[in-house]
């Protein structure tokens, strides 16, 4: 029965990590974007964050942060959340779910632990910013 269960693979959808300026920190923050670089409007979006791992030997976890979207259309962008900069050194966790027509996809997205800094970015598309991109 298992077999029978076609998992689609998710393209040209992808989250990328971007530094802005907040006037709420008086300070630039680090905020998680969906890009959604298909030809497709996606629907029904649900991402379920959570950042996980060890600090000093002792093991952590945040919170599950959920985020819905009715939709996200083609090549366009739509931000997620901030990323709480005391929690960059931990792996950052997304879970996204979402429909194109009648098939769900769904996929996982890991920033690893203090990979979301400013020497690993990188163009990210149809942002034209520097950002760190998971696929």
């Amino acid at each position: 029965m298992k077999k029978d269960i076609i998992i689609p693979e998710v393209e040209n959808v992808f989250l990328a990590a971007v530094q802005e300026w907040s006037d709420d920190f008086m300070e630039k923050v680090w905020y998680v974007y969906l890009v959604n670089d298909s030809d497709f409007l996606i629907e029904s979006v649900m991402v379920v964050s959570k950042a996980f791992g060890t600090i000093d030997g002792e093991m952590k976890k945040t919170s599950l942060l959920r985020h819905a979207f009715v939709e996200v259309s083609a090549v366009s962008v739509v931000k997620i959340e901030m990323v709480e900069k005391s929690v960059l050194t931990l792996n950052n966790e997304f879970m996204l779910t979402f429909f194109i027509g009648n098939t769900l996809y769904d996929k996982k997205f890991i920033f690893k632990a203090n990979s979301i800094n400013e020497n690993s970015t990188e163009e990210v598309p149809i942002l034209f910013v520097e950002g760190v991109i998971v696929r």
